[in-house]
């Protein structure tokens, strides 16, 4: 069974978050995770145990995921629309969104393809903290030119859990690197 990561549940409060908010915790979560991969010795970040994925690994896997959002939200909304149509439903709350993606790791769910990351160096990490700063900059700013509307109108894909509206895409990209950062912490133990 898969381990729960409640005070990561339960660090975010509100039912809906709002844009600011939603832009404040992805810079908060991703932040995090990068200083702590700079508290790590370059023996630390590059340890595997048991197969599991080293710290630099869980770095790139973070990045693989933040970029296709940043890219997708890059299209104007008739394109959203066109591609993956619009939502017949409310978004779901932070907290039920993170239930659902726990819920399909329990089942089994696993990245997939291009998510699953290759080898990293110390060096190839060190671009990587930078790219991933500059991804989520580049994510931050295309919400700034959403409505909050288009928040919920709008539905992209993701792998593991289906069609989810931009906030839950939202909401998923700041648990993710959450739920990694404590993966990396657990694996390092």
């Amino acid at each position: 069974m898969f381990l729960s990561y409640g005070p990561l549940v339960k660090s975010v409060k509100t039912k809906i978050m709002d844009k600011q908010t939603i832009k404040n915790k992805l810079y908060e979560s991703h932040n995090s995770f990068i200083s702590y991969l700079e508290s790590l010795s370059e023996d630390e970040f590059l340890s595997r145990k048991n197969d599991k994925w080293t710290a630099g690994q869980q770095l790139e896997h973070i990045f693989l995921g933040v970029k296709p959002v940043s890219q997708i939200l890059s299209f104007p909304n008739f394109i959203l629309k066109l591609i993956w149509g619009q939502a017949n439903r409310k978004s779901k709350s932070y907290e039920d969104l993170v239930k659902k993606y726990l819920l399909k790791l329990e089942n089994g769910g696993r990245a997939i393809g291009r998510f699953i990351p290759k080898a990293v160096s110390i060096e190839k990490g060190l671009r990587l903290k930078g790219d991933l700063k500059n991804e989520v900059d580049k994510l931050a700013g295309k919400l700034d030119k959403l409505t909050e509307d288009d928040l919920d109108k709008y539905i992209l894909p993701h792998p593991l859990l289906g069609k989810l509206t931009i906030r839950e895409m939202l909401y998923f990209t700041i648990y993710h690197v959450r739920h990694h950062e404590e993966l990396t912490k657990r694996n390092l133990k």
